[in-house]
């Protein structure tokens, strides 16, 4: 369990999204609500996967958004990373990199999700190691790639980002755990402010691997799309967020994770954490204002509403699933269920006061539960 220390609540005071509704958080929250879903057919003569189509960010090209200079080996998840951070900092203005929002400087830390960074880079790295003349003869500049973190670092070294660096992986709760780590380094005093979030890149080495993993299952979740994408967003104290002229737009008032041994018993792991949840924050399932699930496919999807429905007495909040329109993020998942909420919260859609539920679970065990209070 995670609370805020001493009843000050973190408050989340900025966020954004790139994602396969477009480049910006505001494409995002503009898009979220409308019914339409991401998904585009895939050509294949350019995407040699076992999938007729996915939801990809529209138009991204590392060189054309970032520049030419220190892009040649970054892979597509760095990317990524990089560009989110970069409007999130910038307040998603058009060439306005100095302008970087007040009070988030060079200790500013960062606590980044991912699954096992870039599938693709470590795989074609491997692939040019076995097939090249001399094991040796692989090009050095994409050896940062393989390892997890490099997004992190390299948004950080990008971004002159010199406080804690960290870097998550937990399958889709990754963006929830992510979120436990920056409210531990705040609650530890290692960092005032904490940029938060995930990312998860479309590619064809993720695209076998989740094919491969389906046919293991149970194939229940065989006609999900997958996506991709990041979200992040600042997380602050209330009081430095007023200082530096932001108004919070949510506070986070508590974490609860579980881990269960298979999908049936995640649904009494992840009802018990709910539970423990809200007794712990003083709220009732009658005064949750909207309920973010990670629309999980398959039977880890089934155990989750189960589990709500278990926990919540029969309640039924409004539902907010962000894989509906832009398809299963996996590492990213839980990211984007924040952003959704924080999306609907600026829209006036989640009234201030209101409490949003944010649930997640993941196929190797881990659920969690968030709690959000809309400022």
């Amino acid at each position: 369990m995670v609370n805020a220390p001493g009843g000050a609540a973190p408050v989340i005071s900025a966020w954004t999204a790139v994602s396969p509704l477009g480049l910006r958080g505001s494409d995002f929250a503009a898009a979220l609500r409308s019914g339409r879903t991401a998904g585009r057919p895939l050509d294949p003569e350019e995407w040699s996967v076992p999938f007729r189509e996915a939801s990809l960010v529209p138009d991204f090209h590392i060189r054309q958004i970032l520049g030419r200079k220190g892009t040649r080996s970054m892979d597509r998840a760095t990317g990524l990373a990089v560009t989110a951070i970069r409007h999130l900092l910038t307040g998603e203005r058009e060439f306005a990199e100095a302008e970087r929002l007040p009070g988030v400087d060079e200790e500013t830390g960062l606590a980044l999700g991912t699954s096992t960074g870039s599938a693709q880079s470590i795989m074609d790295f491997t692939r040019d190691s076995l097939v090249g003349e001399k094991p040796f003869y692989v090009d050095p500049a994409r050896f940062p790639n393989t390892v997890m973190n490099c997004a992190a670092g390299q948004s950080a070294i990008w971004h002159g980002l010199r406080g804690p660096n960290t870097t998550i992986a937990g399958g889709r709760a990754t963006g929830l755990l992510a979120l436990r780590y920056a409210m531990r380094l705040q609650r530890a005093g290692r960092a005032r402010a904490v940029l938060c979030g995930a990312v998860e890149e479309f590619s064809s080495a993720r695209a076998w691997l989740e094919w491969h993993a389906r046919a293991d299952g149970d194939g229940a979740d065989s006609a999900a799309v997958l996506g991709e994408g990041a979200a992040v967003w600042l997380l602050e104290p209330d009081a430095s967020a007023r200082e530096h002229g932001r108004k919070g737009l949510a506070e986070v008032l508590g974490l609860e994770f579980g881990c269960a041994p298979d999908a049936t018993a995640a649904r009494t792991v992840l009802a018990e954490a709910i539970a423990r949840l809200l007794h712990r924050t003083g709220v009732t399932p009658g005064e949750l204002s909207a309920v973010a699930d990670s629309g999980a496919p398959g039977a880890e999807g089934e155990a989750e509403r189960a589990a709500l429905a278990d926990a919540l007495d029969g309640k039924e909040p409004p539902r907010i699933t962000a894989a509906d329109t832009i398809g299963d993020t996996c590492a990213a998942a839980a990211a984007f269920q924040i952003a959704a909420v924080l999306a609907m919260a600026e829209r006036k859609e989640i009234s201030p006061g209101a409490t949003a539920l944010v649930t997640t679970v993941d196929r190797d065990g881990v659920v969690g539960a968030a709690l959000l209070r809309i400022r």
